[in-house]
């Protein structure tokens, strides 16, 4: 990492509770978000959050701080926190300050960007609505994500949200002509070293830059990482002009990181625990992501709902923030409906008639109003049997069965686990297929030929493989 160290000013530790650490400095005060260097080798971080009063400052550690001890010498580095930017960034895996931890060599040839930068102003944002699409079916025709919008996939424990990301990146890698940033915050470092390897024999790694701030690193580490990210997305769009795809996994976690940062501040707590500044500092990093006449930055994000509970202060405050919602069910999970998109629950603002055209939009509405149709007979089904329905609402049952069906999709990212082959399919193909279930045309094939294929006509083609059988 950079450290342009102004050496002159010197401070002592006073005290060390967990990673807030209390400094005094007998002359000169650091600034707000000034980093502070510490230890044998310099090797402890810590970044000014707060001054006491005239001689004391209040930091957190991005570092453990196993070793600090009162009265140790800590040195001001005069500068914030740093990322490195630049075409040499490209392929490789960071952590928070910079560090290649891909096991290769240190990167070089790269300038050094402070992580704190204000959103681009109003005047040079870009208002063009574009559709970006992904492929997989369930969500270009009912959530399609806005080029160098914000799409949310909301979801609890265990339901597909990062197997939906990885798909995504899988699907878009390869055809976005732009930079790809994935950004790990808080997550499993098993998923960071599997994504790593997928997209090494993917093929594609020299068009994207990846960084981790895992679970078991210290809460400043993990409430940083998002900035790092942004800071390199921004110098891609605005120095190279360039479309950036943006890939945050996961943003609850930058919010559980704040909560522990406020909670170790000693701020005190509003409701359900989270920080009183929640809204600023989720708004602080969602307001660079944004499309400027140089360029865009597209971003995706997972969004873990504590307990399934979509009233949570987090999902509520990260909902506000996104032009695409993505909803993952737990029931559809469980019938093993994948992805398991809930559609009646997703919802996306591209989703009119201006942006989509008036079939598509069209297509849509009809598809909802059938699966909320459905939705309604579960009930009278579970009770009284499909038999004593109107042959219209079986007709409109049978319909919906085969649309949830058909938005199945075998993912690329999966292969290994179901054994089915990935499949990419067009708008067109999606649109076409849902049109024709709902004219009642593959009423005659069992539900089942709809499950997991590509575009509708392999339905053909796995009807007749199952009579053969």
């Amino acid at each position: 990492m950079n450290t342009e160290a102004s050496s002159s000013n010197c401070g002592v530790v006073v005290s060390v509770r967990g990673s807030v650490v209390d400094v005094r400095f007998a002359s000169r005060l650091p600034q707000i978000y000034s980093v502070l260097r510490a230890g044998p080798d310099k090797q402890i971080v810590i970044e000014v959050l707060a001054q006491q009063d005239a001689h004391h400052v209040r930091g957190i550690a991005l570092t453990p701080t196993q070793g600090l001890a009162r009265g140790m010498i800590v040195e001001d580095t005069g500068g914030p926190l740093k990322a490195p930017v630049g075409k040499a960034v490209l392929s490789r895996m960071f952590d928070v300050f910079g560090n290649a931890i891909d096991r290769e060599p240190a990167v070089s040839g790269v300038k050094w960007r402070s992580v704190h930068n204000a959103p681009p102003p109003l005047m040079r944002r870009s208002t063009r609505s574009e559709v970006f699409e992904t492929g997989i079916k369930v969500i270009d025709i009912l959530a399609p994500l806005e080029r160098g919008g914000k799409a949310g996939l909301f979801g609890g424990a265990g339901v597909g949200k990062t197997v939906l990301l990885t798909e995504m990146i899988n699907n878009m890698v390869g055809q976005n002509a732009g930079v790809s940033i994935f950004c790990g915050i808080g997550e499993r470092c098993r998923e960071g070293e599997e994504l790593y390897d997928a997209m090494k024999q993917a093929g594609v790694l020299p068009n994207m830059v990846m960084l981790f701030g895992q679970m078991n690193e210290p809460p400043g580490a993990r409430f940083r990482v998002g900035h790092a990210a942004l800071t390199m997305a921004e110098y891609f769009r605005d120095e190279e002009h360039r479309d950036v795809l943006l890939l945050v996994d996961n943003i609850f976690r930058f919010i559980q990181a704040g909560m522990e940062v406020s909670g170790l501040m000693g701020q005190m707590p509003s409701r359900l625990g989270y920080q009183p500044t929640m809204g600023t500092e989720l708004s602080g990093l969602q307001e660079r992501i944004a499309n400027t006449d140089t360029g865009a930055i597209t971003s995706i994000q997972a969004v873990y709902v504590p307990a399934d509970d979509f009233t949570d202060p987090a999902a509520v405050h990260t909902f506000s923030h996104l032009s695409a919602s993505i909803v993952l069910s737990r029931k559809r999970a469980s019938e093993g409906l994948f992805p398991a998109v809930d559609p009646l629950q997703s919802s996306s603002k591209m989703a009119t008639p201006g942006v989509v055209g008036e079939r598509h939009y069209r297509l849509a509405r009809e598809i909802r109003r059938t699966l909320a149709q459905y939705d309604e007979l579960k009930d009278i089904i579970a009770m009284l049997g499909l038999e004593q329905l109107s042959p219209e609402d079986r007709n409109v049952v049978a319909r919906a069965r085969r649309l949830e069906r058909f938005l199945t999709q075998p993912f690329f990212t999966t292969e290994q686990f179901t054994g089915l082959t990935g499949k990419l399919v067009s708008l067109e193909d999606a649109l076409n297929g849902c049109e024709r279930i709902l004219r009642d045309e593959f009423k005659d094939y069992p539900e089942s030929a709809l499950y997991m294929i590509g575009a509708i006509d392999e339905a053909k083609t796995s009807s007749q493989s199952e009579h053969a059988i």
